[in-house]
């Protein structure tokens, strides 16, 4: 089961964005792309048969999931995620420091 997943709001702990807060767009192996965090430029080529413009385009880079962690609304910071087995089986994930379960 993975700590992070899309629609996750994370708070990045490390790097030049630490602080910054954002929502998960997608989840690669062991890196999330966060919403208008860690903004790189890219110089593309035109491409017509894409109908694709050329320049310099603003997008998402990726960071290390070790490097952000999942926003705990009740405490307002980053949070550690466990995951724990219900009764019925099922599995969730729970903040580590009130034990609150994340997926309802």
């Amino acid at each position: 089961m993975q700590r992070i997943r899309k629609g996750d709001r994370v708070v990045v702990t490390a790097g030049r964005e630490k602080g910054r807060q954002g929502v998960v767009l997608r989840v690669l192996a062991a890196h999330v792309v966060i919403e208008n965090v860690n903004m790189v430029k890219r110089h593309t080529r035109p491409n017509p048969q894409a109908n694709q413009p050329g320049g310099i385009v603003q997008k998402e880079a990726p960071i290390h999931a070790s490097n952000v962690m999942l926003f705990n609304p009740a405490t307002k910071k980053g949070d550690r995620i466990g995951i724990r087995t219900l009764e019925n089986g099922r599995k969730v994930r729970f903040f580590k420091s009130n034990g609150e379960v994340v997926d309802a």
